[in-house]
């Protein structure tokens, strides 16, 4: 659930639109790799600057505000998220729920692999929304019925191939996962490992009840 590394750019707001692009995307990298980390309100832009080496004044050339940022910043994890979905949970070369598995064994790596730093960026949000714009509650909700549309197209193939139960809710067993899976996430965070992880998914895939 982590983002890339961002590197350090140094200079000012430049003419040529290829190099605003790169520049644009280092600040939303940046952003990013410290709202998986930190909470919106924690994220200072003098911070975001430092890491993508540009002045401070540069910002404003490509954001209107650190609330629009934000936004962008939403948009682009919910892309990179739903590209790493899509790339477990559409693997037809395995079953369905090995599919499912095989997304919860990425995540545990890379939550490893950033020490435990690096959490989901739409739970942090979500954990301080009472006080974000009104509108990133929308952007956050739109975010997660859009995962777990992806899991439920998953359980809909674990049922054809009798791994799930014929009278199983699909759309409730799905919005269960990204409700326990948020919630594993924090405490894998707090503990430092990935044990809260393993057991919301060993408990998620018993409660699923395959057909008799």
């Amino acid at each position: 659930m982590d983002a890339p590394t961002v590197k350090p750019r140094r200079g000012r707001p430049p003419k040529d639109p290829r190099v605003h692009s790169d520049t644009r995307a280092l600040l939303l990298r940046a952003g990013l790799e410290m709202l998986t980390g930190q909470s919106f309100a924690a994220t200072g832009l003098d911070a975001v600057l430092k890491r993508v080496g540009i002045p401070k004044g540069s910002f404003y050339h490509y954001f209107e505000s650190k609330e629009a940022f934000g936004r962008e910043l939403m948009d682009a994890y919910d892309a990179y998220f739903c590209a790493k979905l899509d790339r477990w949970l559409l693997d037809e070369t395995r079953p369905a729920l090995e599919r499912l598995g095989a997304f919860v064994e990425n995540a545990k790596a890379g939550m490893a692999r950033h020490g435990y730093t690096r959490g989901c960026l739409v739970g942090n949000l979500g954990v301080e929304v009472d006080v974000l714009p009104e509108d990133f509650r929308e952007r956050l909700e739109s975010a997660l019925q859009g995962w777990q549309a992806r899991v439920v197209a998953c359980l809909r193939d674990a049922r054809r191939e009798g791994a799930v139960s014929k009278q199983a809710d699909l759309d409730a067993l799905a919005a269960f996962f990204w409700i326990g899976w948020e919630g594993a996430v924090l405490r894998a965070r707090l503990v430092r490992d990935s044990a809260p992880l393993d057991t919301f998914f060993r408990g998620f895939i018993a409660g699923l009840g395959s057909t008799p």
